[in-house]
This record gives structure tokens, C-alpha cells and sequence, in this order.
């Protein structure tokens, strides 16, 4: 008996302009497996829309009226159980802005010029759970972009095993699982296990969250 095929990613558009939406709608629906539930034109729309859809994916325009993306993004991912997908849009090609929107909680960021293809492919790959930036790359955002060492570290930090600091450090370079795994000596399943206690102890939902969480809590230290 071959496997039921599976649903359709949810998806649900947030732009103040109605042509950006049209377009992306057009694009996203012409793939079988992807389907637009829902559109708002400002982040204050978006929130109760999203709540009540519960999309699997959001694309998230970053300047939208009353609420802009990343507050949007900050308030959906605090107040549901279980959030989407974020990936925010914008038109500019900013670094604070992509290290705020990751801060607030979203997978990956994307500019608006990206081509059909990139858009699709971003939308499926954070759909299954993935980034849409490289552990290295929100290293290289958090150098930039993270404030000043706290005046005492997280309390999570102290809560970490020996191993689990290890597993932290490991990924803030942007090594994969596997990666790891050669360079502990331990098994892929181990590091994996390792992982998710890390995401849970930081209170991160996924790996870039955690980078994140490692230099604004004073495990790793900016150099100057």
C-alpha cells in the first residue's frame, strides 16, 4: 500500500502592498505541494491571522504600518504553543535587520528580489525545520550585531553539562551533527540527543536561536 501523499504547506502572506502579495500567491501556488491560507497587509492584521490559521510557513515583510515584521514576528512566537515558520522580506539588504528578525524568533530572511525559485525553495526548506542561514553565518551576525558581554552569564549557562557546553561551542563554529559527532568521538544519535538538550536549556526553538542565545548570554565572548 503506498504511503498517503502528504498535505500542502500552509502558507500565510504579510506585505502592506497588495501587488507583492499577488505575486508572491501566483508563485507559491503554481507548486502542488505548497498553498497560501491567508494574507494581511500590516503586522497587526498578521497576529490574530496567524493565530487563528495556524500556517505552517509565514513570509513576514520586515516594514509593514502599525506593527512592523520583526515585532510581529517577536509577538507570534510568544504567544503560540506551537509558532510557524517565519522567514521575514524586505527589500533591504541589512544585517541588524536580519540579526533582529532571527532574535525574534524567525527561521531565515529573504529579499524581496530573490527569484521564484529561491522563494519556493525557502519556503520548503524552513518547512521541514531547516535555516535559512548557516550556523557560521549567524556567528558572524552575532559578532556583529550581539550586545556587549552581560554582567553575569544566563542562568541556563551554568545548568549546561560538560558535554552539552561542548555540543554549544561546536555548532556557534557551524559544525553539523556529524561534524560533531567525528569530532566528540560520540555516536551522530548522541550528538543529536545532546542538541536538543542544548535547544531546551537555551529555550531556543533550533540551531541559529542557540548561537544566538550563546553570545547574548555570555557563553561565548565577543572579541573586541
Amino acid at each position: 500500500m503506498s504511503a498517503a501523499p502528504r498535505p500542502p504547506v500552509r502558507i500565510v502572506l504579510a506585505d502592506d502592498e497588495q501587488m507583492v502579495r499577488t505575486a508572491l500567491r501566483v508563485i507559491l501556488e503554481a507548486e502542488p505541494d505548497l498553498e497560501v491560507v491567508g494574507e494581511a497587509a500590516s503586522g497587526a492584521e498578521a497576529v490574530p491571522l496567524i493565530r487563528s490559521l495556524a500556517p505552517d510557513v509565514v513570509l513576514m515583510d520586515v516594514r509593514m504600518p502599525e506593527i512592523d515584521g520583526i515585532r510581529a514576528t517577536e509577538q507570534i512566537t510568544a504567544t503560540m504553543a506551537d509558532p510557524p515558520r517565519i522567514v521575514v522580506v524586505t527589500t533591504f539588504e541589512n544585517d541588524a535587520y536580519v540579526y533582529e528578525a532571527l532574535r525574534a524568533g524567525a527561521a531565515g530572511f529573504l529579499l524581496k528580489r530573490a527569484d521564484p525559485d529561491e522563494l519556493v525553495g525557502a519556503v520548503r526548506l524552513v518547512a521541514r525545520g531547516d535555516s535559512l542561514l548557516f550556523p557560521a553565518a549567524v556567528r558572524a551576525l552575532a559578532v556583529g550585531h550581539a550586545p556587549g558581554a552581560p554582567a553575569a552569564p544566563a542562568p541556563w549557562v551554568a545548568r549546561l553539562t560538560d558535554r552539552e557546553a561542548d555540543v554549544l561551542r561546536l555548532m556557534a563554529t557551524g559544525l553539523s551533527n556529524h561534524e560533531m559527532s567525528r569530532q566528540l568521538g560520540v555516536g551522530p544519535q548522541t550528538v543529536k540527543t545532546h542538541v536538543a538538550a542544548v535547544l531546551s536549556k537555551t529555550g531556543s526553538r533550533d540551531r541559529t536561536q542557540a548561537v544566538i542565545a550563546a553570545y547574548e548570554g555570555g557563553f561565548i565572548m565577543r572579541k573586541s
